[in-house]
């Protein structure tokens, strides 16, 4: 199974995350979990989302970058839900090995993240990559689609077959 945790405060607004959504639907073994949908108090229910995490064989955190980190609840949900004892610490193993795909789209084209006083993109996936390394995940290459405000319809398309072979490539690994 292919769980995608898709966490965006304002999902009417992104055609470009909505058009992710509706692309992994595609796959019969993909499982979203939209969480201002689920948890518009902010009140996570960290059992249910523990095993929903368990079962899954790819584990993928959906997002749009925010101010060059992830929205709210998706740190909430991380912090929540990756405990002590269950996704790190000396006998935690339900991450052991679980790929984690980050799955992040910007507003800013791809320039605009390695020019002038800017730390350039790769360096934003550090915290993600060292959770994941930290709970003995494995991190798999992330997927991002720069510049959605201005999303083309070909490099959108084009973006769309890679996410989806990513997905089934992600489960594999």
């Amino acid at each position: 199974m292919i769980l995608i945790i898709y966490a965006h405060p304002y999902p009417d607004k992104s055609t470009v995350n909505a058009a992710m959504l509706k692309q992994a639907a595609t796959h019969p073994d993909v499982v979203i979990r939209s969480l201002y949908a689920l948890y518009p108090d902010f009140n996570i229910d960290v059992e249910a989302e523990q095993r929903a995490v368990e079962k899954a064989d790819l584990v993928v955190l959906q997002h749009p970058m925010y101010w060059y980190s992830y929205p709210p609840l998706m740190k909430l949900w991380i912090d929540n839900v990756f405990t002590h004892g269950w996704a790190y610490g000396k006998h935690a193993h339900a991450l052991k090995d679980k790929p984690l795909l980050w799955a992040v789209t910007t507003g800013g084209d791809e320039d605009h993240f390695g020019i002038g006083a800017h730390p350039g993109f790769s360096v934003l996936a550090q915290p993600l990559q060292a959770t994941a390394i930290y709970c003995h995940m494995r991190w798999l290459e992330p997927v991002v689609f720069h510049g959605a405000y201005t999303a083309d319809p070909t490099a959108l398309h084009t973006h769309l077959e890679y996410y989806s072979a990513r997905l089934t490539a992600g489960k594999e690994d």
